[in-house]
């Protein structure tokens, strides 16, 4: 697992480094998204998750669900397009489980992709992902996730 600034990226995910988004590859060909520790260390505490219903469509580069923390609201933007397949209910009456739990408990949606193949070419394995990480933080001028887990 790499280890960038205290901040956790297991090596078995897929990441959209510039938009802090994991991705995982699942047996039926779906996709679980959810945020880096990276993300969540950025936002703070997460206070509300506001997923796409299950059945609508994300399309490549927008928007699969709104987050907010204490300071700061925005998108959580996935790579890959497609339709959304299953919403994790857990997070939407416990948002904070995203700073808890970012790869366990904590993940956002699960998405049936389309063009998963030249979507995942351009995400980076993770155990590739530190030194690209490590550049993303120090042009965006963030310290590190401290304790994070």
């Amino acid at each position: 697992m790499a280890n960038v600034r205290g901040c956790h990226l297991p090596d078995e995910l897929l990441y959209d480094v510039d938009n802090h988004i994991w991705f995982q590859e699942l047996a039926d060909g779906n996709v679980k998204i959810g945020m880096t520790t990276v993300a969540t260390a950025m936002a703070g505490q997460l206070v509300a998750f506001t997923p796409k219903k299950v059945g609508r469509s994300v399309d490549a580069g927008k928007s699969c669900a709104t987050v907010e923390s204490g300071k700061w609201v925005g998108p959580a933007k996935s790579a890959a397009g497609g339709s959304v397949a299953e919403v994790n209910e857990a997070l939407v009456g416990k948002p904070s489980l995203a700073n808890e739990d970012p790869y366990g408990a904590g993940w956002l949606v699960i998405l049936k992709p389309q063009d998963w193949t030249a979507v995942k070419a351009t995400l980076t394995p993770g155990a590739q992902v530190a030194a690209k990480y490590e550049a993303k933080m120090a042009a965006d001028g963030f310290a590190g996730c401290g304790c994070a887990t």
